[in-house]
């Protein structure tokens, strides 16, 4: 089984824990329009809103408008995956003191030969300097590869939605929240059995060719709002890696969705806003809401 497509379902994930993939740029106006999708969870007194984010994207790209908007500035709160540091440093000194191996081995030692030769190259040519990252495990070196490609093709993360939403958020004195805190959500990589680290690392590598494609059609997707397209691109990474998708995925989800089942004990209005890989396919947030007897409703778009 091939798992070139896997660092594609879970590059989402990546980008959002790395930060600051470059300084942004106003974005200019755009004639596109994109139409992200939104689901509604309610009962008598409270309305949750799901919303799938992109962490990077390009200038150009308007989509914090029509129904999404609405539903933003109708909610109390937004409730966010992380809410990263302000300050990168404080983000890159978590994950490196995470990162840091403490059985004395080196990064490369791990990798067969050829899949060491590899991912050397790949680090000399995304301008990162392979000893540096020995002291790490791997893990580490996949994300930093999954980052810099981008910021080369244009992508910065100053532009991803939940900066967006954030910013909106406190201009708009609205309560902002996390499901899970920095340290939380880099101990679902930094946790991870060595073997699969090394996969994560040896795909992302695999991978770098067809980022450029992957990435663009996963935006196209996104923007077009539809998220049965957008599964079906991740379908071949989870099926091929199910442990990994248990961990860094589904079962995330089936605790956000343990949480949506007891907010609605609350009146109010919540604006939910996680990677939209969460929100797409088998064992997807609403997949596990409808297992707790909770029905999510699809807000306008396709």
């Amino acid at each position: 089984m091939t798992l070139t497509c896997f660092r594609t379902g879970w590059l989402a994930a990546a980008l959002l824990m790395i930060g600051g993939v470059a300084q942004a740029r106003p974005a200019p106006p755009s004639a596109a329009i994109a139409t992200p999708a939104l689901w509604q969870v309610k009962d008598d007194d409270t309305t949750i809103y799901l919303f799938g984010t992109v962490h990077v994207m390009k200038p150009g790209v308007n989509w914090f408008g029509g129904t999404v908007k609405r539903a933003f500035d109708g909610s109390d709160e937004l409730l966010l995956e992380i809410i990263a540091p302000d300050d990168p440093n404080v983000m890159g000194a978590v994950m490196a003191t995470k990162a840091t191996a403490t059985d004395g081995g080196t990064l490369s030692g791990r990798l067969t030969p050829v899949a060491r030769e590899k991912y050397q190259a790949a680090m000399t040519a995304n301008a990162m300097p392979w000893r540096a990252f020995e002291t790490f495990n791997p893990w580490m070196a996949g994300m930093a590869l999954s980052v810099a490609p981008l910021a080369k093709l244009g992508y910065q993360a100053d532009l991803g939605a939940e900066k967006t939403l954030r910013a909106a958020a406190v201009a708009a004195g609205k309560q902002v929240d996390a499901l899970e805190t920095v340290e939380q959500q880099i101990d679902f990589f930094a946790t991870l059995p060595m073997h699969q680290q090394v996969q994560f690392l040896n795909a992302t590598v695999d991978g770098l060719p067809d980022m450029e494609k992957e990435f663009a059609d996963l935006l196209r997707y996104w923007e077009a709002g539809k998220p049965d397209a957008l599964a079906k691109s991740m379908n071949e990474s989870l099926e091929a890696t199910p442990e990994l998708a248990q961990v860094l995925l589904i079962g995330r989800n089936a605790q956000w969705a343990k949480w949506i089942k007891a907010r609605l004990a609350q009146p109010g209005t919540v604006f939910i806003a996680v990677g939209a890989g969460h929100l797409a396919g088998k064992g997807s947030v609403q997949d596990q809401l409808k297992t707790l007897g909770i029905r999510s409703a699809r807000v306008g778009g396709q």
